[in-house]
């Protein structure tokens, strides 16, 4: 696969070192998390969108599921085939856009955790379509009655960081609730990225109009998930859906 997808050459560029960030600290409390949400039985199927290092889809799979991880970055897949054979379990990892996902095998469960995949655009790119398109190939992908949760950026702590300033320069957009960011990856390359930030009430238009029924909505913080109100200032919101 050609690298032509802003995001695919920044993840590229960071996967060597992506485990080393302080956010994949909690990977075994996350799944213990997710867990006790999901009704999973042993050796049930879930769909990992936007897998990265495979740190969920490793964990999934060493607790007996069968997982499958997509990303669209080769590099990131790398370091989640590494870490699988490491610790000699079986995971089925698949390079591939989210937004073109497909698949005549439907999982029990499906998740697309901590930016991966979800509101991550490129430069052309219409932000709702591609938005929908993700959840609406996850939503296929599901059996009927299956759960999916998502984490994802939470627009009221942008919204609060952003100034005047911010909307002059065109780092962010109030009308398009987009950010756009000049960031060095770790091959030294300055590169310019795209993201969409929902409100939660938006994303549960969208989720609805993939199908989804919402049926909660959480902080979803790395490191502070919890059953729980969202606080305005977190990262993260999560939501806990389900297959009509």
């Amino acid at each position: 696969m050609a690298s032509s997808n802003v995001w695919e050459n920044f993840y590229d560029h960071n996967a060597s070192t992506y485990m080393q960030s302080g956010v994949v600290r909690n990977t075994v409390s996350e799944v213990d998390f997710m867990l006790g949400v999901l009704d999973l039985k042993p050796e049930d199927s879930i769909l990992d969108v936007g897998c990265g290092t495979g740190r969920h889809c490793v964990e999934f799979a060493r607790r007996g599921f069968r997982v499958t991880g997509i990303d669209i970055s080769s590099g990131m897949l790398h370091e989640a085939r590494k870490a699988a054979d490491k610790l000699h379990v079986g995971v089925e990892f698949i390079q591939c856009d989210a937004t073109q996902f497909s698949t005549n095998k439907p999982y029990d469960a499906a998740v697309c955790l901590c930016e991966g995949a979800f509101g991550l655009l490129n430069m052309d790119d219409d932000p709702d379509e591609h938005s929908l398109s993700i959840l609406k190939n996850i939503y296929t992908g599901l059996k009927t009655s299956g759960q999916f949760i998502l984490t994802t950026l939470n627009a009221y702590s942008k919204i609060r960081d952003y100034t005047q300033d911010d909307v002059e320069s065109g780092r962010f957009d109030p009308i398009t609730m987009i950010r756009t960011e000049e960031i060095m990856n770790e091959g030294g390359i300055s590169v310019v990225t795209k993201e969409r930030r929902y409100t939660p009430p938006e994303l549960i238009r969208l989720l609805r109009e993939a199908q989804f029924t919402v049926e909660h909505v959480w902080g979803g913080t790395v490191r502070n998930w919890g059953r729980r109100k969202i606080e305005l200032d977190e990262v993260e919101v999560m939501f806990v859906c389900r297959k009509n």
